[in-house]
């Protein structure tokens, strides 16, 4: 399942995204031809640390995203023992408890789709036909830092939705 939604994602992003590879490698090379030595170092330099940071925030998100999973699998596989203790006076709120923290797993689900949704649609914008190389570059790392805080987020704010703890 988690390799389905990031398989999807990328998809959204490859698929959604319609930039003509061809017509921007040339209008960057147009571009790049005009600059001096010092200022082709300054973009290198930068994309080397942007790319070294992005495959680093890519670390992380697929963590979230595949500890998110085995979580689901791991609360799902002790649903008896839970369900169990619900029809119990004393112990009914334990089976309460997990039901509440498992409608939560499933709305976090949710979130983290929106999410690489909104990602993808704010990737998509980042303008690859400007004078502004570095601009474009930074952008992208912002928004994948972003997508990286807000999937970071989306657990305690289902848990805090649903009352779960």
């Amino acid at each position: 399942m988690a390799q389905n939604v990031v398989s999807q994602s990328a998809g959204v992003i490859i698929s959604d995204a319609g930039i003509d590879i061809s017509g921007v490698v040339g209008n960057l090379e147009t571009q790049l031809a005009d600059w001096s030595v010092g200022a082709l170092l300054g973009l290198w330099f930068q994309s080397v640390f942007v790319g070294l940071c992005t495959q680093i925030l890519s670390i992380c998100i697929f963590l979230v995203i595949y500890g998110r999973m085995i979580e689901v699998y791991l609360v799902t596989s002790i649903g008896p023992i839970p369900f169990a203790t619900m029809v119990n006076r004393e112990w009914g709120s334990t089976g309460q408890n997990y039901l509440r923290s498992l409608l939560a797993l499933g709305f976090q689900a949710f979130l983290i789709m929106i999410c690489v949704g909104i990602y993808a649609v704010l990737v998509e914008g980042i303008s690859t036909s400007g004078d502004n190389i570095s601009a474009a570059i930074w952008g992208c790392m912002g928004y994948t830092v972003l997508l990286c805080y807000t999937l970071f987020k989306t657990g305690s704010l289902a848990k805090s939705l649903f009352g779960a703890h």
